[in-house]
């Protein structure tokens, strides 16, 4: 245990559980479902409301083996391919050998897909997939009927809900083992201001952390939340300098920040085009899949086409697909391509990369455990290997139904008991000092000129002096003129969003070579001899982050005994 926390008033209230879930997407509610059905009394924390997660912005669907002649065989080549060397083979079968039964639970459960005429679920393509297996519903609106169905159940099972909470950090035992989380509630309820939720089995699935970066596809709450925390509590996290970066997402200005319309992979699967301006299809010889490669491959191809015309984007022209098509099989996009004035039916669409999805996290094995006794984390916000270097398109709700379900089986039958926190005392557990509320801006925009699409060790070396500089602010208790910050929602965030940027970026500079969707101008091959190696960071004494190189290309295990 490290002892770091942060700033923030002791709890003033306490709740007790079996189970608390932070998060409510669908490895969340999945998590929380499967255990409050194995009678574990099952608390669901969540930033904002029970249906404003990131899996309702999902659009493409999700990808299983349901279609006549795929295998679960074929769905783990895929992965492994997309995964560039870096995927846990045994998490990747897991995956696809469990997938297709925990989509139809997913189904009973009350999720409606989209069907052929003759009744069987709609499959398409995306990136990376040489068969159709992503299945969708509402034609692009996937993640939101998922959404939309877990909610219902977990309103119908009456589970105890906090909404519009942020979770500050693990509360811990005597023995250093999970007993808890303590948390803000935003605003009044029957909880209000910082509290505590004791629990022997705490569970993140807190989401992503695209926030870090200027412009995401992620929601303005994916502020690596979940990360941070685990990594004040001591755990390991592995593969965080592997960010995503989506290959098309709307482009709406060179100064555009924050969160950005999505233009699914699902359209590419449809037959889009990725153009230039002279309308020339660049991704023709670019790889067999021509616009379906890995997403990796894309988004560099758009970014090099980007610098070889000194534009800021590209387009994806579907005109061909017609005013019906788009109304039908896309809506979603139309609407918002149409809300910022653009016509998808008449016109190419403007794109570029985005921070899309951070395929690395907390280190968990196949039953979501981390390296911190009690401490499980589930969906975006973990690493269990199965997204290695890349993700593979629409794998990610799979993940998180699969190892939902693995989690809630875990401590279903373990059944720890509840034991009490303990107190925070000492030096070492002196507490994190905050950033100011405009420090994220400055992440942000550090972020994307050091560790965005295209790295370099001068890059990167930049973006770690920044960062350290305002890590040094906020700790310089020497300072003339400190600048307090307050206690609060926007301070806790930017300091969460401060410490996973840090350990990104050590990450980032110690992998020298490119892989997958980490991509270093200045080391532009892959080395596996050297780097067919995982990278495992945690928090040292001195609050620093410690990178640690695997041996090999397997992860260890998270616990000795294991």
């Amino acid at each position: 245990m490290t002892g770091i926390r942060l700033t923030a008033p002791a709890p003033g209230w306490a709740i007790d559980a079996d189970v608390v879930v932070v998060g409510s997407g669908v490895a969340g509610l999945t998590t929380a479902l499967r255990c409050a059905a194995a009678g574990l009394d099952t608390v669901v924390v969540t930033k904002a409301r029970l249906d404003d997660g990131s899996t309702r912005w999902a659009q493409g669907g999700i990808a299983a083996a349901l279609g006549e002649g795929d295998t679960p065989e074929q769905h783990l080549a895929d992965t492994l391919v997309a995964g560039a060397g870096l995927c846990d083979e045994e998490a990747v079968r897991t995956l696809v050998t469990e997938g297709p039964d925990a989509v139809r639970r997913l189904i009973t459960t009350g999720a409606h897909f989209d069907t052929t005429d003759s009744g069987d679920i709609a499959l398409t393509r995306e990136g990376g997939h040489h068969r159709r297996r992503i299945a969708h519903a509402g034609g692009d609106a996937t993640g939101a009927e998922i959404s939309r169905a877990l909610v219902e159940a977990v309103r119908a099972a009456a589970l105890r809900i906090i909404e519009n909470a942020l979770v500050l950090d693990l509360l811990t035992d005597a023995e250093g083992r999970t007993a808890g989380v303590s948390l803000h509630v935003m605003g009044e309820g029957q909880h209000d201001g910082v509290g505590a939720v004791r629990a022997p089995s705490v569970v993140l699935a807190t989401g992503g952390m695209g926030q870090v970066f200027s412009a995401t596809t992620n929601p303005s709450v994916s502020t690596g939340d979940g990360v941070a925390l685990a990594l004040r509590a001591g755990a390991e996290v592995s593969d965080l300098e592997f960010v995503q970066f989506h290959p098309t997402v709307l482009f709406l200005g060179a100064e555009s920040e924050g969160q950005q319309p999505l233009v699914s992979e699902a359209v590419r699967g449809e037959g889009a085009h990725l153009v230039d301006a002279t309308g020339t299809r660049f991704m023709l010889g670019q790889h067999e899949l021509a616009e379906l490669a890995p997403r990796d491959i894309v988004a560099k191809a758009i970014t090099r086409r980007m610098h070889e015309h000194g534009t800021e984007h590209m387009y994806l022209d579907a005109r061909h697909f017609g005013a019906r098509m788009w109304e039908q099989r896309f809506p979603t996009i139309l609407a918002a391509c149409r809300a910022h004035g653009i016509d998808p039916v008449t016109e190419p669409v403007p794109v570029a990369p985005a921070a899309h999805y951070a395929s690395g996290g907390i280190r968990t094995d196949l039953r979501g455990r981390t390296t911190v006794p009690g401490l499980y984390a589930c969906g975006e916000v973990a690493c269990t290997g199965v997204h290695g270097a890349n993700r593979l398109a629409s794998n990610s709700l799979l993940e998180g139904l699969v190892f939902a379900e693995r989690i809630a089986a875990d401590i279903a039958e373990t059944r720890p008991p509840r034991t009490e926190p303990a107190e925070a005392a000492g030096d070492a557990d002196a507490p994190v000092p905050l950033l100011a509320p405009e420090a994220r801006t400055a992440i942000q925009r550090t972020m994307t000129r050091g560790a965005g699409v295209l790295r370099s060790a001068e890059s990167l070396a930049a973006a770690a002096e920044e960062l350290e500089a305002l890590h040094r602010s906020a700790a310089d208790a020497d300072d003339p003129d400190p600048k307090v910050a307050v206690p609060g929602v926007d301070t806790w965030e930017a300091t969460n969003l401060l410490l996973v940027s840090r350990v990104l970026v050590a990450a980032a500079r110690e992998r020298e070579e490119t892989r997958g969707c980490h991509w270093r101008e200045d080391r532009p091959d892959c080395d596996d001899e050297h780097w067919r190696r995982h990278l495992v960071v945690r928090i040292a004494a001195d609050r620093t982050p410690a990178v640690h190189r695997t041996e090999t290309a397997a992860f260890p295990p998270v616990r000795p005994a294991d």
